[in-house]
């Protein structure tokens, strides 16, 4: 399968560098990720379009097999056309459709108004990563499980480590008074691509212009250092290119999508654990699927996501997961 969409291209290059796995059979690829079942988007089915309403069972279907003992439903979708109505079916699975747009620049230049309260560096140490994970854990604005959001963030942090310490990439942070409360990775992920990860700012410190100074930072190294001519990032689809302070980005008019949602975990003692989401649903899912209910992870699960592509390509993608 030839994947077309930009913000698919560059995710699967970046799992491939981290040891995730993929099996490509024909109209769609096997991602798996066995150093971290927890992360949705690691573990996950890519079909190469959205499928007719009639056909979303099939799906479900295949992903259960695939990973029988996912705590989740991942789907994603490639191409480069359609819309977010080609999902309408997800919602009656437990699943909601979601967008994400795929933005591309090729030139950086400083903030209008740059936070200087703050100390701007690459991540170095034991302590560095550890606050690593203390930020993404303080970042869940989902509301995930806490406990199983805490293991994935620190698995998701042993991987983007070993990328820095192989030379893939880097990772960086804002510190004010030694403590990190910005961080946001940047790697190679083809020949002139780099691209952007996990852009996160604590929630105690945001609006203060920190991601902006740091991603100016951060866009310096992927352009100076990292040869790049393209920097990629993936962002919310009402995320306007005037925000992206520091780049020059082009967003092009064409979103992709995916959708998640969470099997609950059984407690010990064999009591039904009601993880803190904020919305569940059940859909009629084939039986395979239907051993548990479906939770939807966020108000809107995670949901066939389409990504937009590059300035000189067009792409979307869709998906359909849980983290």
């Amino acid at each position: 399968m030839q994947v077309r969409s930009l913000g698919y291209r560059s995710d699967l290059a970046l799992l491939v560098l981290g040891g995730s796995e993929i099996e490509d059979r024909g109209d769609h690829l096997v991602v798996r990720s066995p150093h971290n079942p927890s992360h949705w988007w690691g573990n996950f089915l890519l079909v190469e379009h959205a499928p007719p309403p009639e056909s979303a069972p099939d799906w479900l279907y295949r992903f259960a097999t695939a990973f029988p003992g996912a705590e989740h439903v991942a789907l994603g979708f490639d191409g480069t056309g359609g819309s977010i109505e080609d999902l309408a079916w997800a919602a009656g699975h437990g699943l909601t459709a979601e967008a994400q747009a795929v933005m591309t620049a090729r030139a950086v230049h400083s903030p209008a108004h740059p936070n200087s309260d703050a100390r701007y560096r690459r991540l170095d140490g034991d302590a560095d990563w550890a606050q690593s994970v203390e930020l993404r854990v303080r970042c869940n604005d989902r509301q995930l499980d806490p406990v199983e959001y805490r293991r994935f963030a620190a698995a998701k942090a042993r991987t983007n480590r070993e990328l820095v310490e192989v030379g893939h990439g880097g990772w960086f942070g804002a510190f004010v008074d030694g403590r990190l409360v910005a961080q946001m990775g940047l790697f190679s992920a083809g020949p002139g691509l780099a691209r952007f990860q996990s852009v996160e700012t604590d929630p105690d410190h945001r609006r203060r212009g920190l991601a902006g100074l740091l991603k100016h930072h951060v866009s310096r190294y992927g352009f100076d250092e990292l040869g790049a001519t393209t920097l990629v990032m993936v962002a919310d689809p009402t995320i306007s290119p005037s925000t992206c302070t520091g780049l020059s980005v082009s967003l092009l008019p064409k979103p992709s999508y995916r959708s998640s949602a969470a099997r609950p975990a059984a407690e010990p003692g064999g009591g039904a654990h009601r993880p803190a989401y904020r919305r569940s649903c059940q859909g009629e899912l084939p039986a395979a699927v239907r051993r548990h209910p479906l939770r939807v992870a966020i108000p809107r699960p995670p949901a066939a996501t389409r990504h937009y592509s590059s300035v000189t390509s067009s792409s979307s993608s869709g998906t359909l997961l849980a983290r």
